[in-house]
């Protein structure tokens, strides 16, 4: 149901609730930005779309279990894909990043955008939840408390070789530069309040270069 004001009625368990008529998101969204009104941003693209990863692989799971029919778990990884292809942009998932701990919020989130965008690649009505219903179909054999957590570590990994490893290898050798130039500079050395062996800045910067090193190793083999 669409109002003048360019907004639609959905229907969740605490009731109504008006949505942007232009948003693929429902009512257990539009709540969470109205109960989590912090200002400090969405969460970060990557951890989105490993969600719509793990609704995608759901999907093709709970079909192949007999708990899902063909129909609805194609729709349903069509949808998802749409995420994962930018189709769908990130204006769709604004709960902001601080929210209940389970990440509850951000998973109904994606839920409702996958159902909506179902909705309408079956040519139904947005907020019908016809044929999948967010919480029933999209999220079927599903936890918040499994899907958040395993969405971090699926975005962390992602980010992984494409981020964090060139950051810390940089910096390791810009670290290794700073050791040579700096190796004749010396420094008070300081313990238990007392007067230690005195190193060089060189010293210091060499041992930050191999913890930064040793890091990324250690990331990239675990």
């Amino acid at each position: 149901m669409s109002s003048p004001a360019g907004t639609r009625l959905e229907h969740d368990a605490m009731g109504p609730v008006e949505v942007p008529a232009a948003r693929l998101y429902g009512a257990s969204t539009a709540r969470a930005v109205a109960n989590f009104p912090f200002a400090s941003g969405p969460l970060p693209r990557p951890v989105i779309l490993a969600m719509a990863r793990i609704k995608q692989a759901a999907a093709r799971a709970n079909q192949c279990l007999g708990l899902l029919d063909a129909e609805r778990a194609a729709l349903i990884q069509r949808a998802s894909q749409d995420i994962l292809d930018g189709a769908i942009g990130m204006e769709e998932f604004p709960v902001d990043v601080f929210q209940t701990g389970s990440g509850t919020s951000s998973n109904m989130n994606v839920n409702e955008v996958v159902a909506n965008r179902c909705a309408q690649l079956a040519r139904r009505p947005i907020g019908a939840k016809d044929p999948v219903h967010p919480n029933d179909h999209v999220n079927r054999c599903q936890s918040s408390n499994d899907v958040f957590p395993s969405a971090i570590h699926l975005a962390v990994l992602e980010r992984l070789d494409a981020e964090l490893a060139p950051a810390l290898a940089l910096l390791a050798g810009e670290l290794t530069v700073k050791a040579t130039t700096w190796s004749a500079v010396l420094k008070i050395g300081r313990t238990h309040l007392q007067d230690a062996t005195v190193v060089s800045i060189g010293q210091e910067c060499g041992g930050w270069a191999a913890q930064a090193a040793q890091s990324r190793d250690r990331l990239l083999i675990a």
